[in-house]
Formats: structure tokens, sequence, C-alpha cells
């Protein structure tokens, strides 16, 4: 193990660190250090203001793949090309982003990624004018360049604000800001967009009346329909800038990345891939984000099969993310007390019940079991994000971080293929809309195997 002098050592990165026991909350004894020291209270907030701002991005997209479905006239896989985009992002500009980062600091990553998102939600103006599903896509996709720099900056920012015993508690509180505005991207698309999307109106039967129109008419409410979508990535832009001049003016501890001189990228990488924990962490990101998204943007489909329109529909989502908004204050909470590997592991026990119970059952049981998946995913993201940091060492810390946002390209992966899965319309029998959430269970049974195995190592 290498030695480094006591000015060197990052917070959240310290290497011989004491395994916790059970009712240390995943980390070392606090020993009552503040969660946030007054010092850094300020930066806390306008940060953890962040995790609602890309939320936002993430839960008002999610949607939208259903509405470019109906309104593009394509199938349920290339509709999912939304979120392939939309992730892809984050897939591409994460390790940029780190190595940027290494460079400069988290404040001007911050600055960066704001402005890259803002670019992005402001190309929707030219895309719903010309009318064009790929143009959609990469606005997205440029918007999350911006996301990819905003969460490699925010999570290991937040992560360093104060005492690395309770780093990762302190980052599920910013983390629980993320389902407020995620909540709020619901809300935009189930309150202003879906109902007022014309493509989605339905006749005495149920039927979609966009399939049988002229393609006159088509081109019409496509035109209105596009405007529709437009405009919430338009207001959030403005929003976007609005913080970014904030953030410009307000001063902050210039932390950054560990630039050591004597540490080139490829020893990094070489540490971390032996680090197995770090390593089987970044897979359970992965497979982590690919069940969130696949839960969350097929719930409209789901709803679909039993007769409920998008509109509606998309208030199951807001139920779900009420749930999950209120699983991460309360797995927050309780993490005081409970070891965060072993209360991984029981929330991904909780996920895999659910979503076999989706699997299983037809009708509105099964609906409910969909949208309870939700409570048990609360947690996860931040908890396999420190877990999976909490011993890597102290310049290899911007790399790391940046391969677990990296992992969000789980997102962009699977989607499609449950999308393709949804066409078929019935598989060996059974709904396929139900079937093809055996995607998401796989997931949530290897994320529980971590929360088991890194919960036996760390006990030991």
């Amino acid at each position: 193990m290498q030695t480094k002098d006591d000015n060197n050592i990052h917070p959240i990165a310290e290497v011989s660190t004491p395994l916790p026991r059970e009712g240390q909350g995943g980390g070392v004894p606090d020993g009552g250090s503040p969660l946030v020291p007054k010092k850094y209270l300020l930066t806390f907030i306008l940060i953890t203001a962040l995790f609602a701002l890309w939320g936002f991005a993430n839960d008002i997209t999610n949607p939208m793949v259903a509405a470019f479905q109906t309104l593009m006239e394509i199938s349920a896989a290339k509709a999912s090309m939304v979120q392939f985009a939309f992730y892809g992002g984050y897939a591409t500009m994460a390790v940029p982003a780190a190595l940027f980062i290494r460079r400069y600091s988290y404040k001007v990553g911050v600055l960066i990624g704001l402005g890259l998102y803002a670019v992005g939600a402001f190309l929707f103006i030219p895309a719903a004018q010309f009318q064009e599903f790929t143009f959609f896509c990469v606005s997205l996709y440029i918007l999350t360049f911006g996301l990819a720099f905003l969460e490699t900056s925010a999570n290991p920012f937040i992560l360093s604000l104060g005492d690395k015993s309770n780093s990762t508690r302190r980052l599920n509180l910013a983390q629980a800001f993320n389902p407020v505005g995620s909540l709020s991207g619901m809300a935009v698309a189930s309150f202003i967009v879906l109902p007022n999307l014309i493509s989605d109106k339905r006749d005495a039967a149920g039927q979609v009346i966009f399939h049988g129109l002229s393609e006159a008419e088509k081109a019409d409410i496509r035109l209105h329909d596009l405007a529709v979508i437009r405009d919430p990535y338009v207001a959030i832009g403005l929003v976007v800038l609005v913080m970014f001049v904030i953030i410009a003016l307000t001063k902050m501890p210039s932390l950054k990345g560990e630039d050591d001189a004597n540490t080139s990228a490829g020893t990094t990488l070489s540490r971390l891939w032996h680090n197995k924990i770090y390593r089987n962490g970044v897979l359970a990101q992965v497979l982590y984000v690919a069940a969130q998204i696949m839960t969350w943007t097929f719930i409209i489909q789901y709803a679909d099969h039993l007769g409920i329109d998008k509109a509606t529909a998309q208030r199951w989502n807001i139920l779900a993310m009420s749930l999950a908004l209120s699983g991460r204050f309360v797995g927050t909470y309780i993490m005081k007390w409970i070891n965060q590997r072993r209360l991984l592991m029981i929330f991904g026990i909780g996920a895999s019940i659910c979503t076999a119970g989706a699997i299983c059952i037809e009708g509105m049981l099964g609906l409910y079991s969909l949208v309870c998946i939700s409570l048990f995913m609360s947690i996860m993201f931040p908890s396999i994000y420190g877990i999976a940091l909490e011993n890597v060492q102290s310049e290899d810390t911007s790399l790391g971080a940046a391969f677990l946002v990296m992992a969000i390209v789980g997102g962009a992966l699977m989607p499609p293929l449950q999308g393709h899965l949804i066409d078929q319309q019935v598989i060996f029998g059974w709904p396929a809309v139900n079937v093809s959430f055996i995607l998401p269970f796989i997931c949530f049974i290897c994320i529980t195997i971590y929360g088991y195995k890194t919960y036996k190592v760390r006990a030991q």
C-alpha cells in the first residue's frame, strides 16, 4: 500500500480505514462529526440542487418514449432509442469529464456541465421545427454530455464535503433530492405534456385516433405535439442558465479529483480493475440503472396494455417516484443503525419480489407490484456508488467516480431490448409487456448478490 503525506490525502478515499461492523451504517464510526460542516453548507445546498436538475431531465424524458412511438409511428424498440441517446451521452462523456476535473476542479466541471445541459435543451427548438426523430435524439445526446459532467463532478464533490465516515450518508441525503426533480419532470409530463398531445386522443373503443388520419392531418398534429414536447426542455434550459450564473458567482472550496504527477491513468486503471468491490460495483451500477430506466420507462406500456391512457399511466409513474423519494429519506435515516451493504441486499430482495409480481400477475395487481419496485430502488444508486468508492485510493477517485457515472450506460443498452420484447405482443402465451420485466428482475438479483457479498466481506 502506498503511503502519502497527510496533506495529500483526499477526504473520500483514505485506504487505511478500519472495517465497519454491523450497526455502523456501512462506514467507520463517525465520532459525532457533523454530516455537513458549516463551512461547506452553502456549497452542499447548491450542489445538491443540481441533483434535482438532472432528475428532471431523466424523468420528463422517460414518457417521451411512448409519445414518440405514437407520434412518429415507430416501434417500441425504435422509440427506445430516445433512452439509447440519453444514456449514451453518459458513456461518451464520463471519462473525459473525469480527466478534465483532475486537471481543474469540481466547480469548473459543474459549470461545463450546466453549459452543455442548456445547449442540449435549446436544441429542442430546431428539432421540433424540423420534425425529425433523429434530431431529438442528438439533442438529448448533447444534453447528457452536460449531465455526465454534472454527475462526475457533483457526486464526489458531495462525498468530499465533510468526514469520510459519513460520506455515503451525505451522498444519500443529496441524492434524496434527485427524486424531487424527477417528480417535477413526471408532473410536467403528466399534467402538461401528455394530456395536450393530440396524437394520443382515443375513440370510444379506446383506440388511438391518430393512426386513421390522413397524412396532412398527421403533419398538423405532429407540428402541434412536437411544440408541446419542446417547451418544457426550453424552460429547464433557462433554469439551468440561472444556476450557472449563481454557481459561477459563489465562492466554493477548490476541491478537485487528485492529480498526482506520479500516477498515470494506466496505473489508476490497473488499481481500479484489481479492486474487486469497485469492479463489481461498476457492474452493479450498470445493472441498477438499466433496471431503473426499464421500470420507469415501461410503466406506461404496462398500463396501456390494461387500457389506461398515457396521461393517466404517467400518474402511476409519479406514485412510483413518490415511493422512491420516501424510501431514499427513510433509507438514509436507518443507515445510522443498519449497515448499508446489508440494507442494499434487503432492498434488492424486495425489488426482486415486486418485479416477479409484475411479471406473473396480470391486471391491476401486476401494476401495483410494478409501482412498488421504486420503493426498493430508492437507496440503490448512491449506496452502490459509496460502497464501490469507499476504499479506492485518493489519486484514483476521479476516474473511479467516472466509471460509476459511465455505468449509467445501462440505461441505454437494455431498454431497447425490453422494447423489442414488448413488440412481440405475446411470449409463451403470456403478455409480452409482463414477460419483458424479466430483464430488470435479473438485474435486481445481481444487485442483491452484490449487497450480500460486500456485506459478508466487510463484516468479517
